[in-house]
């Protein structure tokens, strides 16, 4: 409804406000003028994709508040004539707005284009000589000038008061936005010898020279896929030899949770290979399969190490370009028998078994409430066809819906994959529909928990929608019972809580061989297209309790010594392997 009056403000206030200046009606163009201010405001935060709608039709901001700005002229021109002193300053003070808003703007893109192509961009070293100005407050350093088109509102709304307060309307916004357009000189002037490439580069890698980093936390990728990185921050502060992140997105690392990891981002792949700060390092660890790597996988003094950012049965886990690296590490005997099974030319002696240390976290105690939690992860829709394992788009919104009406009431938890929908829309209009019924639900749970209930009636069931980095998926797990999932490394890492879970045969496929392809199902429920198995999931009897220890530690390795040890052990083989110094701790 608000989107409707919204639409039809902007639609409408321009016609009348033309309409009412020829007429000429004062009051009702500063009523009418009002109106459409609160409706320029409104529309951003009504609905971003309405203003870039209008911007395609050539109805844009700037050409809307020129508008209004024409209709407040002609209604000076009408009222106090065109030849009045005071309609030449107003229409010398409307060029004015624009002039100073260019200057402005064209200052806002100098200093972002400074600050986006610096050749190295760092996170946690002290690069204090570059002397790297803060950004301006949002306002004044947007490059759109937003705040600026809104000064015309003093002579806009001043020509319904008269021509002469109109023209010091017009005088005033002109000063307000010369002194916003001069306060951002200061920004560029301390930024400009940021444009000094090979200073920047220096100061870098002598910071990055002096911490001597060890091993290397690769990544390349989109904002989306952060979390393939993000997992492994934790398991790298912990190693007992230095280790340092090297990005190539811009921006990237403010997609990562905090760290003390030092960070360095590198967007050119010529200013990698020659950035010899990194050479110390002896190992590089890649969470992702992208044609970016090779840049990295050039530098011969490095030995590289696949880790990839989960592991499960899908097809990513035992990728043939896998081969391109020196080493290839898994979590436990599951991930070498994948590549075995695969034959896609990755060595047996090529793969390490080193554990998952993320999931020490993982409690196998449930959250203990007086319901059960569901979590509801499923996957995205993969990069192709033949990596399709999302349930979302067909059984999703049933699975949603059979969760929220069961009896006794349940908990959901809903998870949706970050790449939700980067693929196939289809599978983010599931997402919003299974999003409208989580939240119709809370609706309703809210409507019936009047204060006035009675006393020792149920407790309130609050369900919850995860679609940024927190919580954690692993917070997820320490706060359900059950879980269900399709086949990804969700599934796997939900083992380390022996809790059960069900898994979705999206493929149709018998359950044997269902079973064969994807081992890490074999301890869990299977849940048919037509949602077959979901009622002895969820209301029968837990029968697969010792098979999913079992399973653990075929996924996972032995339980001792524990994986950050394994881990450990697997970078020190390579130091000492490629002559690195003995550890001296982190």
């Amino acid at each position: 409804m608000r989107k409707l009056i919204v639409i039809a403000a902007l639609l409408v206030c321009y016609p009348v406000l033309l309409v009412s200046a020829l007429w000429p009606a004062p009051l009702l163009f500063g009523a009418v003028a009002a109106l459409s201010y609160a409706a320029e405001y409104a529309a951003p935060r009504v609905s971003r994709r309405l203003t870039d709608v209008f911007g395609k039709v050539h109805l844009g901001m700037t050409l809307r508040f020129t508008v209004r700005q024409t209709a407040a002229l002609l209604l000076v021109a009408r009222t106090a004539g065109p030849d009045s002193p005071w309609f030449v300053a107003l229409a010398a003070g409307m060029f004015g707005i624009h002039g100073v808003r260019a200057v402005h703007t064209g200052l806002a893109l100098r200093l972002r284009s400074i600050l986006s192509r610096m050749p190295v961009t760092t996170r946690n070293l002290d690069v204090s000589a570059l002397r790297i100005p803060k950004m301006p407050p949002g306002w004044l350093g947007d490059a759109r000038s937003v705040r600026f088109l809104y000064l015309d509102a003093l002579p806009v709304l001043g020509a319904a008061a008269g021509a002469l307060t109109a023209a010091c309307g017009a005088a005033l916004a002109l000063v307000s936005g010369a002194v916003g357009a001069l306060a951002l000189f200061p920004y560029v002037r301390r930024a400009l010898p940021l444009t000094d490439k090979e200073r920047v580069i220096q100061v870098v890698s002598d910071q990055v020279r002096a911490y001597s980093p060890e091993v290397i936390l690769y990544f390349s990728g989109a904002t989306a896929a952060a979390y393939q990185a993000r997992m492994w921050l934790p398991t790298l502060e912990r190693l007992d030899r230095r280790a340092i992140v090297v990005l190539r997105e811009r921006g990237m690392a403010a997609h990562l949770e905090p760290s003390t990891l030092p960070m360095v981002c590198i967007p050119s792949s010529g200013d990698l290979m020659s950035f010899h700060a990194l050479f110390s390092a002896k190992l590089c660890l890649y969470v992702s399969n992208v044609g970016r790597n090779v840049h990295m996988l050039r530098i011969p003094t490095l030995r590289s190490a696949f880790l990839n950012h989960g592991d499960s049965d899908k097809e990513a886990s035992f990728n043939p370009f896998s081969r391109v690296y020196d080493e290839v590490w898994v979590a436990g005997p599951a991930g070498r028998d994948r590549y075995r099974r695969a034959k896609v030319g990755v060595r047996d002696e090529d793969i390490h078994e080193v554990g998952r240390p993320q999931l020490e976290g993982i409690s196998t105690e449930g959250p203990g409430l007086p319901y059960r939690t569901v979590l509801y992860a499923p996957t995205w829709e993969g990069w192709n066809d033949d990596l399709f394992h999302t349930s979302l788009m067909t059984m999703g919104p049933r699975i949603v819906r059979a969760l929220l009406e069961h009896d006794p009431p349940l908990r959901v938890i809903y998870k949706p994959h970050p790449l939700t929908g980067f693929r196939d829309k289809r599978a983010l209009r599931a997402h919003r529909k299974i999003v409208a019924m989580i939240e119709a639900a809370e609706l309703s749970e809210s409507k019936a928990r009047h204060p006035s209930r009675a006393a020792g009636s149920p407790p309130r069931i609050a369900h919850m929608i995860v679609t940024g980095p927190e919580p954690h998926l692993y917070d997820c797990f320490n706060e359900c019972d059950l879980l269900i999932s399709d086949i990804s490394s969700v599934v796997a890492d939900f083992l380390a809580s022996e809790k059960p879970y069900a898994v979705t045969n999206v493929a149709g496929l018998p359950e044997r061989a269902f079973h064969e392809r994807y081992p890490s199902a074999e301890a869990g429920v299977l849940l048919g297209k037509d949602l077959a198995g979901l009622a002895e999931f969820l209301d029968g009897e837990d029968t697969l309790a010792r098979a999913r220890i079992k399973l653990r530690s075929y996924l996972f390795g032995p339980e001792y010594p524990d994986a950050l040890a394994r881990f450990n052990a697997a970078v020190e083989r390579v130091m000492t392997s490629a002559g690195g110094p003995a550890s001296s701790g982190s």
